[in-house]
């Protein structure tokens, strides 16, 4: 009977009651809210249009405000700090604009023209190579079987594209949603390098005295771990930009400046990155020649082990410790959820969660030990 009783009161005795309570009523209020989701349409408009600019802001606050802090050393006001970075970033992000546009524009409309005469060519190299290979006496074998098989493919795709052209008809408001955000980012992003401290110190002060310190450490750990990600993947991804530009053009392959951009965009999606950057390089440089291949594969060699054994081991350390298997499982759950954006905010996420888990499993140790430490052992 007194282990059943300390097992109560270990989980919580009477406040377990009103914890399934509490269970109880969130499910209704959930049930509930499904019924009549409809009411809810103009807060979910809300939060959609307001979540990209606050989501570009924090990004833009993690990369710039370590930059604030050491003017601030210097003893200059944060205030001005703050306008002279914005004003000296927004500048030089206007001529590298100015200065590369030109060349990207013709750049992507010359692959935009040429990229399906690409895949033609890499699809008849393929088939070449597979006739003539081992494999060649299983090829109108297997042709004729995907052609039996796959014969409606025209007609999918046909669907495909009705869909997406109907789908085209909210144009007008994501091309909206996209003004809005790059218009009101930076009012959002000044405001988070002046007074983000102050934002803190607010929201701590809702909460009881007995909380603060515990939300406060917890709001500590996040901001440690988020930062230091973006801080780094964003440096990192532009390194294998900057190395793949430089690379693409010593070996003289076409789209130099497009190719490296697509890989610096792409690079900030852990392991899946690097492969979705290479894909159009790769069918490039086959259509091209095959001693582009090569030489193409030596620059990626090269770029790879630079980011693999110099520049992320330094930039991005060990703050997140992640296992790489973890990384892959939260990339593959993130993409089936939420899409493009799960995939790039998926390990973010993940580490915001990681630290709340790791709080409650700290707890969860602590209240074990107080229960049951003096009889089975300390946790």
């Amino acid at each position: 009977m007194k282990q059943t009783n300390r097992f109560i009161k270990f989980m919580g005795g009477q406040n377990l009651v009103y914890l399934l309570v509490l269970f109880i009523l969130i499910g209704i209020t959930i049930f509930i809210y499904n019924k009549v989701s409809f009411i809810f349409h103009p807060v979910i408009v809300v939060f959609s249009t307001i979540t990209p600019p606050i989501i570009l802001a924090f990004i833009a606050y993690y990369l710039l405000n370590p930059i604030v802090d050491i003017l601030e050393k210097f003893r200059i006001k944060r205030i001005w700090g703050i306008i002279m970075l914005i004003i000296g970033i927004g500048g030089l992000l206007t001529g590298i604009i100015l200065l590369i546009a030109p060349s990207i524009e013709v750049q992507v409309k010359e692959l935009a023209k040429n990229f399906p005469t690409y895949l033609s060519h890499f699809g008849n190299e393929i088939t070449m190579w597979l006739q003539s290979s081992f494999l060649g006496p299983y090829y109108d074998e297997g042709y004729n079987w995907f052609v039996t098989n796959f014969s409606n493919i025209p007609g999918m795709i046909g669907t495909y594209i009705v869909n997406a052209f109907q789908g085209f008809k909210n144009i007008a408001n994501t091309v909206t949603n996209v003004f809005v955000s790059i218009l009101t980012f930076p009012f959002i992003l000044f405001f988070l390098l002046k007074d983000g401290t102050r934002f803190k110190h607010f929201f701590l002060k809702l909460l009881p005295p007995r909380f603060r310190d515990d939300t406060n450490q917890i709001l500590k750990n996040m901001d440690t771990q988020v930062g230091s990600y973006i801080q780094g993947q964003i440096i990192v991804a532009t390194c294998i930009g900057l190395l793949l530009f430089v690379g693409y053009n010593i070996i003289g392959l076409d789209y130099a400046i497009t190719l490296a951009i697509v890989a610096a965009v792409t690079s900030v999606i852990p392991y899946l990155g690097p492969t979705l950057a290479i894909i159009p390089a790769v069918i490039i440089a086959i259509v091209h020649s095959p001693f582009m291949l090569l030489k193409l594969a030596i620059v990626w060699i090269i770029v790879q082990f630079l980011e693999g054994n110099l520049i992320s081991p330094n930039i991005m350390g060990k703050t997140m410790q992640i296992h790489p298997l973890t990384i892959i499982i939260v990339l593959l759950v993130a993409g089936n959820l939420f899409g493009l954006i799960g995939v790039i905010l998926g390990i973010p996420g993940y580490a915001i969660l990681k630290v709340l888990v790791s709080y409650l499993y700290n707890k969860f140790k602590i209240r074990y030990n107080h229960f049951y430490g003096d009889d089975c052992g300390k946790y």
